[in-house]
């Protein structure tokens, strides 16, 4: 008698090879963006990379340094967020006030109010504010964490909603506080300066804040891989009731990490008020930066967080840079197609797994 076997191999060959089609895709789409840059981009603002090698350059090099403030930003939001698995809507809030605190503190130390220059601030002018700033989103997120949000763990809606009342709260008293108009926090004088790059100026201030980034990175990534503490985080974030077993205070724990990611948003937030300014709005735009960043990256993963604010910098640099100059404008589309076609690969982002 003739056994009649089944066809599964093929039917998992062909759902492998289905599996396969939008890596083909990202693939098709990245060669033809190279190709693009390159040899194509005529009429762009830039111009074919093969003609205008300083331009291209120095669109490089905007890439990776805005990619150094977004990993700042998100980093934190990645701790809070994907290890923790707390929704931390106001991550942006406490952006937003580290930065008015740090501005406050360096017109108090420099002693202007207004038209303050490089030349009148030095290092320490920018450091310690930069950290009372952070210090002060710290001890914020470390209150509202103990007060609203341990008793509501893994309750994902609620938390949501209560981040988000408090969002607005902080932004109304924010808005009282320090007004309506943008606001800078001024970079120190010994870092700003310009080099020549292939016949193009570029700001040091912008090295100083990639410098940054990666000084933040490094010490992320040792304190969460090479301390026990980090290693307790991991492992919580895996079997909460395990940890508890072994007698570890897993509250405590998770209280220290909200510390320091909502520090790492005020961090960012200083960051981002010496490089672009601070005013009211800046909070929800960064929040949704930290989100994109840590939807591409993966949620929980340091190294994805990394990989996903290099992706997401070099849309945002090189959209601007090399379409069209009548479509330029559209250059926002081009980053939610960079999420999609993430997700479209990579369900749970670059580096991440379900949670």
């Amino acid at each position: 008698m003739t056994a009649i076997l089944p066809r599964r191999p093929a039917t998992n060959r062909r759902r492998a090879v289905l599996r396969r089609l939008p890596v083909w895709a990202v693939a098709i789409a990245a060669a033809a963006a190279a190709a693009w840059v390159a040899l194509l981009a005529d009429g762009t603002p830039a111009g074919p990379a093969t003609e205008n090698p300083g331009k291209f350059v120095v669109t490089a090099l905007d890439a990776v340094t805005f990619a150094g403030l977004l990993f700042v930003a998100a980093s934190g939001f990645t701790l809070i967020f994907g290890l923790m698995r707390t929704v931390n809507m106001m991550h942006g809030s406490l952006f937003l006030l580290a930065a008015y605190t740090a501005i406050g503190l360096q017109e108090a130390m420099v002693g202007k109010s207004r038209n303050i220059t490089p030349a009148d601030v030095g290092v320490l002018d920018w450091l310690v504010p930069m950290l009372a700033g952070a210090g002060v989103a710290a001890v914020l997120g470390l209150v509202i964490q103990q007060v609203f949000l341990q008793w509501n763990e893994g309750q994902e809606l609620r938390q949501t909603l209560v981040t988000l009342a408090i969002t607005v709260v902080l932004a109304d008293q924010m808005l009282r506080e320090f007004g309506g108009l943008a606001q800078r926090m001024v970079w120190p004088g010994a870092v700003t300066h310009f080099l020549t790059i292939m016949g193009e100026r570029y700001a040091v201030t912008r090295l100083f804040m990639l410098g940054v980034a990666v000084l933040v990175g490094v010490l992320l990534w040792l304190w969460l891989t090479r301390t026990s503490m980090g290693m307790v985080i991991r492992a919580g974030v895996d079997d909460r009731q395990m940890v508890r077993g072994l007698g570890i205070n897993i509250r405590l724990i998770f209280a220290i990490t909200f510390f320091v990611g909502s520090f790492l948003a005020g961090v960012g937030g200083v960051l981002g008020a010496s490089f672009a300014g601070a005013a009211p709005g800046t909070d929800g735009s960064w929040l949704l930066n930290a989100l994109v960043v840590v939807i591409i990256g993966g949620l929980g993963s340091l190294k994805g967080a990394a990989a996903g604010s290099l992706l997401y910098g070099t849309v945002v640099a090189f959209s601007p840079a090399y379409l069209p100059s009548q479509y330029s404008y559209y250059a926002i589309i081009v980053t939610f197609a960079l999420l999609a076609l993430v997700l479209a690969v990579r369900p749970y982002g670059l580096f991440g797994r379900p949670a």
